[in-house]
């Protein structure tokens, strides 16, 4: 058994549901005290949700050496219905070709093949130009809200730079390596209300129905092009999740409409910009309404250079592959550290089982994860020499 994949195992094996960390990261911590880390345990959050967080740094030699983090999250979803599990959801089984259990792919094999790449890298070169880091947290999957965004606020109150990271989401689609994500789009949430008059169904007259009131503006609102994104971005969709109104009965006017919604927006628009556009519609067809927002996350994006280079080169020095670059999907905790380190990807195993039942890994997958990681070392810490 490879060591990547008995570390996978062993991780896999501690039961980590948000916002537990199951011990997976004192177990890391260890591995790394042993090369020289300076291992650092933040933990945050109310006594019920307690969110532990890891920070390790290995520092270089030299003064002003340029840092690596890889970041990732200890964090699993829940297991769902468990008698629909071929095997238990944290015990790791090998069928198939695959290694199933919670976790596999999001993202406890990228943890474990971060570890041993850099074990692997520091046995031959022991005095590297490059500072090496980990920030991990029990609170990804969650609120995401005592994670990845405290330790940053707390490194950025410190002054730490960080230069480099990756971030271990799955990001394949077919095969390791055959997709990098250099950024991610925007998210904002929004809670519009609109107001009318409750009344009687059969005296119109009498009320005023805000369902029919906001139509109108929803169907100009789902057919505005917000942006036509660029090179790196879909254009910005605007999205209903939740549509809220009446009483229950069927003879009720209601007095109010309450409507979800959402942008995923490139960094062709700004909240303010989307904000004030949005507004500009419903003032215009003259609506009584109120309006509350939520930025979860703003867009970010690493074009090609050092970090988005010295990946392309290790995949295709382990595969063989050219990987596409692509800022689709969800959010991750890149949001957060794209805001204190410039250059910022996301790199990991496909991503076809996350979150399922029977989420699994290939096998075939797991050593070349590790030895990217670890030429991805390789080539950033000789371009720190050159």
């Amino acid at each position: 058994m490879s060591a990547t994949l008995a570390l996978t195992k062993q991780l896999l094996k501690l039961p980590s549901v948000t916002p537990d960390d199951g011990g997976c990261q004192r177990v890391i911590a260890q591995r790394l005290e042993a090369l020289g880390f300076v291992c650092e345990t933040l933990e945050s959050g109310p006594a019920d949700f307690r969110v532990t967080n890891l920070w390790a740094k290995r520092s270089a030699s030299q003064a002003n050496s340029k840092t690596l983090v890889f970041a990732g999250h200890t964090d699993v979803v829940p297991v769902g219905p468990l008698h629909e599990w071929d095997s238990p959801p944290f015990t790791p089984s090998e069928r198939d070709g695959r290694l199933y259990a919670r976790g596999a792919s999001d993202m406890k094999t990228s943890l474990a093949a971060f570890v041993v790449a850099i074990e692997e890298f520091l046995a031959s070169q022991a005095q590297p130009s490059l500072n090496i880091a980990l920030l991990l947290t029990s609170d990804e999957e969650g609120p995401a809200v005592d994670g990845t965004v405290a330790v940053c606020n707390a490194l950025q109150s410190r002054g730490e730079v960080l230069d480099y990271c990756i971030v271990g989401e799955p990001t394949a689609v077919q095969r390791t390596g055959d997709m990098i994500k250099n950024g991610r789009r925007g998210s904002m949430n929004g809670r519009l209300t609109v107001k009318g008059v409750q009344g009687h169904i059969a005296y119109p007259h009498l009320a005023k129905n805000p369902l029919h009131q906001i139509a109108p503006a929803l169907s100009e609102l789902v057919s505005i092009e917000w942006d036509q994104g660029n090179e790196f971005f879909q254009p910005t969709s605007w999205q209903m999740s939740n549509l809220h109104a009446g009483t229950g009965a069927s003879n009720v006017i209601p007095g109010t409409v309450v409507v979800d919604f959402n942008f995923r927006f490139s960094t062709e628009s700004s909240p303010e910009s989307l904000q004030n556009r949005l507004a500009q519609v419903l003032e215009h067809h003259e609506l009584e309404y109120d309006l509350s927002w939520t930025i979860t996350g703003l867009p970010f994006l690493t074009p090609p250079g050092p970090l988005v280079d010295a990946m392309r080169a290790a995949i295709h020095a382990e595969t063989g592959l050219q990987p596409e670059l692509s800022t689709t999907g969800g959010t991750s905790d890149g949001r957060f550290i794209a805001q204190i380190c410039p250059q910022v990807i996301e790199f990991g195993p496909p991503n076809a089982s996350i979150h399922k039942i029977n989420e699994y890994v290939h096998l075939s997958d797991i050593e070349p994860l590790k030895n990217i990681y670890r030429r991805v070392l390789e080539n950033l810490d000789a371009l720190a020499r050159a």
